[in-house]
């Protein structure tokens, strides 16, 4: 029996199993048990096996509880009976038991899926392991950066691969865990801690060899990377060689040349970097509270965010829920001297979105709060002040988003890049005169094998392409034909502030078209579906936690870090 219809099958059982609940919490019982049949199929096909990972069986099948209740019991069935979803809150509030019975399904599908595949292995034998690559010595494949991309790749090479054999995977990063980008801009308001959304690469990837290390050259003649040791001493650099080298080195921050925006903005992309504005915004409060000067002390709570898509407008709503929630603990500080600051360069925020989520986002952020500067562009920054192109605004606090650039070292290695400074990749991904050498992510310009459109630099995307090139390596250590990278954008989320966000969701049938939520229910979209994408079980837990705690307590005031 093949492994894909094993596991098919198995969880078809495991839905049937699991589906009491959605039948007692839903109007139609028995189309609820064919649902839930249909849901545990494909449940248990596309997770794969996790022997013995009851826990986290579970905690995947009720992640995806809110966003199954929101697309069949919220968005399906009303579309189907009454023409059009109902999203007033009283209509929600009524579909609130199917939310338990979906969760409930989700979970019991999770631990029946591990139960059921462990009984099927002993009665018909365990799965087969897929070939191996085959050749009389070891092939080494080195990936370069530890982002979505990267480990995308590592842990798709560990599935294509497995068992070890003649191939070694190592990962060089001079992080030692993944950031779960997503939700940086929760870290920075203050809802999430920082470590809870941050996976340790040592410990989710069981088959690579892992290297905390910054890669320094490649020398494509004698195919070897010399990597530094992070914190090493001076002259401690190694030589990694390789067979096939990924590069998949991330974006930096782009300043387009402003030295004194550089030196005096706060930057917006690692987990230091928003923990710095946490504490920052922090320290800022702090001052203000002893400031007599009215003028000194605006200017002490005002907070500039330089940029309009995804990461500006998210923090910039973050900034905002977190400064007026911690204002009550500044007595000296009233609420109309806290002024939160988005500055684009473009006539709208949010240019990935449709234009009416555009704007329903930045009507709903301007009712609590945040000032809109459109059409300016952020010209200086000196200590105290930012000079904007229709004026000058008296802060201590800018926070750059306007721009990023693929990762410098690019060019230090010699290869060919586009205008933007990415590397110039096939569709299979493979670098053109490079043998053996790959790129994809934030710092290659990835083309779609089929409509020709370039890539977006997100993360929905890397995580896709480090799945499509585990696969074409394995075909290339087989000596099988490549595959061209092929997907098709599943939509964008974005939250703009307490308890509202904005979804674009693309129609697997018609992508023309799209699917659009806004407040509540976009929101519930974003935490249900970015928790079921967090990596680990434990990580899931940490963060329903915080959320939970959020709920019940204010926001924590406590500097974790020193003011400069």
């Amino acid at each position: 029996m093949k492994p894909l219809f094993r596991r098919t099958l198995t969880g078809a059982f495991a839905g049937l199993a699991s589906s009491y609940p959605l039948a007692a919490t839903n109007a139609a019982p028995h189309a609820s048990l064919l649902v839930g049949i249909v849901l545990g199929a494909a449940f248990a096909a596309g997770l794969g096996r996790i022997r013995g990972a009851y826990a986290e069986g579970a905690m995947a099948g009720a992640a995806l509880g809110i966003p199954l209740w929101i697309l069949v019991t919220c968005i399906g069935v009303p579309s189907l009976t009454v023409g059009f979803p109902p999203f007033d809150a009283d209509s929600i509030r009524t579909l609130f038991p199917a939310l338990v019975g979906w969760t409930l399904y989700g979970g019991l599908l999770g631990v029946l899926t591990q139960a059921f595949s462990e009984v099927v292995d002993r009665v018909a034998g365990a799965e087969s392991e897929p070939a191996q690559a085959q050749g009389p010595a070891s092939k080494n494949v080195v990936i370069l950066g530890g982002g979505f991309a990267g480990m995308a790749t590592a842990a798709g090479l560990e599935q294509d691969l497995h068992g070890g054999g003649p191939v070694s995977v190592t990962l060089v990063s001079d992080q030692n865990a993944l950031l779960f980008t997503p939700m940086l801009a929760e870290v920075a308001g203050g809802s999430l801690e920082a470590s809870h959304i941050s996976t340790p690469l040592r410990s989710s990837l069981h088959r690579t060899e892992f290297v905390r290390g910054l890669a320094e050259a490649v020398d494509f003649e004698r195919r070897v990377v010399k990597v530094s040791c992070v914190g090493g001493a001076p002259g401690t650099a190694r030589e990694i060689p390789y067979d096939h080298l990924v590069l998949a080195l991330g974006s930096v921050s782009n300043y387009f040349g402003a030295d004194n925006i550089e030196r005096h903005s706060l930057d917006f992309k690692t987990l230091l970097d928003a923990s710095r504005i946490r504490n920052h915004v922090i320290e800022m409060f702090e001052r203000a509270d002893r400031e007599p000067d009215p003028e000194t002390r605006r200017a002490l709570v005002t907070f500039v965010v330089a940029g309009g898509g995804f990461a500006g407008v998210e923090l910039a709503g973050a900034i905002n829920d977190f400064s007026r929630g911690i204002s009550a603990d500044y007595p000296a500080v009233a609420s109309g001297e806290i002024r939160v600051m988005l500055v684009h360069s473009r006539d709208r925020i949010l240019p990935e979105l449709s234009e009416s989520l555009a704007r329903y986002a930045q009507g709903r952020m301007a009712a609590r709060g945040v000032d809109f500067r459109l059409g300016t562009r952020v010209l200086d920054a000196q200590p105290g002040q930012v000079t904007l192109s229709d004026g000058v605004v008296r802060t201590q606090t800018l926070v750059w988003t306007a721009g990023t650039a693929p990762n410098p070292l690019l060019k230090s290695f010699g290869l060919e890049t586009d205008k933007r400074g990415a590397a110039v990749v096939e569709s299979t991904m493979a670098v053109a005169g490079r043998p053996g050498v790959w790129a994809l992510g934030d710092c290659a310009a990835v083309k779609d094998g089929i409509s020709g459109k370039a890539c977006p630099p997100t993360a929905q995307f890397a995580l896709r392409q480090g799945a499509a090139l585990a696969r074409n390596i394995g075909c290339a250590l087989r000596g099988k034909p490549l595959a061209p990278f092929h997907f098709d954008s599943l939509g964008s989320l974005c939250v703009v502030g307490h308890q509202t966000a904005c979804a674009e969701i693309t129609l697997p049938f018609a992508r023309s078209r799209s699917l659009r939520f806004s407040g509540l229910l976009a929101w519930m979209m974003w935490r249900g579906i970015y928790i079921s994408k967090l990596p680990g079980l434990e990580r899931k837990a940490r963060v329903l936690l915080d959320w939970t705690f959020e709920i019940f307590f204010p926001r924590d005031i406590v500097q974790t870090i020193e003011p400069k």
